[in-house]
């Protein structure tokens, strides 16, 4: 992988006939967020989504950077933490 190479946060669909044990146990070197029951949510360099895609082993989903990603995290927290009923600073 080149050291320039873009990273992204991804959702990974397994494709049809395939589940997300069967990519769990492939030896891909996933940075592996999140884990769910139909998906995973991942950081990888564009080079291991792209060959993802290509073996035709999960359907891509390419969301953001991962700084990005973060910030939109902490914007959505922010957001709720802002509109809850009942919160301490008095605006909800």
């Amino acid at each position: 992988m080149a050291e320039s190479e873009q990273t992204w946060i991804a959702r990974l669909t397994p494709a049809a006939g395939s589940s997300v044990a069967t990519i769990l146990g492939l030896p891909l070197g996933l940075d592996i967020w999140e884990r769910h029951a139909d998906f995973l949510v991942v950081a990888a360099p564009e080079s291991r989504l792209a060959e993802l895609e290509r073996r035709q082993i999960a359907h891509v989903e390419r969301w953001a950077t991962p700084t990005q990603y973060q910030v939109q995290l902490r914007n959505q927290s922010a957001a709720r933490d802002h509109g809850r009923p009942g919160d301490p600073s008095g605006d909800g």
